[in-house]
């Protein structure tokens, strides 16, 4: 696997001393302590074109939303995220598609098909539960001085190419609300890393979002970019 030596000397000493679409993923994400179980919205999932609409699934747009950047030539057409890796939150998972389109699933985190790839201009959105093993060490790190330790973190996305690009945490927002538009993103800037998660055990909760800016990429080793997910209802 290579990865830009300079990247890694430039960066990685910092973060250690750093320690629409409407939320359409409204439901998407609530957290649970490890005794709770995760509620299952009752919303039913809606398309882009109704950007009041919540629900509790990641909707995939049956067309570029109007007004968004349009997807990159430069990069395979097929390429998906597959992986994120967070070190220094001890976060590991498989990327997929959200496979129950009523609720997100468990064990792994999941990619918003409004937005693209790696090297889409669209920018990247994952998303994953508060939970154990999940995302759930992002919104703790958020509570402790607004996540101000976050910043300058590094992220890992690996994709379906065997590509791996890294990303720097570069902004920590609490409280957003559930019913935000997510197409506001697409003009802060292209190919941005977005990461989210809930602040609350429903849909109606507002959601902590992490805004990542690109730093590097290259190639990856096969296995690396390709883990076996196990997705699991956790409704």
């Amino acid at each position: 696997m290579a990865i830009p030596e300079l990247i890694r000397s430039r960066v990685l000493p910092s973060l250690l001393t750093a320690a629409g679409v409407t939320l359409v993923v409204a439901g998407l994400l609530s957290y649970t302590n490890p005794a709770e179980a995760g509620p299952t919205p009752t919303a039913t999932p809606v398309a882009p074109a109704s950007p009041e609409a919540s629900s509790g699934a990641s909707v995939a747009p049956s067309a570029t939303p109007e007004g968004s950047p349009s997807a990159s030539p430069a990069f395979p057409a097929d390429r998906l995220a597959t992986r994120v890796q967070i070190p220094l939150m001890g976060i590991d998972l498989p990327i997929i598609k959200q496979p129950d389109p009523a609720y997100p699933s468990c064990n792994v985190a999941m990619y918003h098909e409004a937005f693209g790839p790696p090297g889409d201009p669209r920018g990247t959105y994952i998303y994953a539960h508060a939970r154990k093993g999940m995302f759930l060490a992002l919104l703790d790190a958020s509570k402790k001085n607004n996540g101000a330790a976050m910043k300058g973190m590094i992220v890992d996305i690996y994709t379906s190419d065997d590509m791996l690009f890294l990303y720097e945490v570069i902004e920590v927002r609490r409280h957003v609300p559930a019913n935000f538009n997510l197409t506001k993103l697409y003009d802060e800037g292209t190919g941005l890393l977005w990461l989210q998660t809930s602040e609350g055990p429903n849909h109606t909760y507002p959601k902590l979002m992490l805004k990542a800016m690109l730093l590097s990429s290259g190639p990856s080793d096969h296995a690396a970019a390709h883990p076996t997910p196990h997705p699991i209802n956790c409704a």
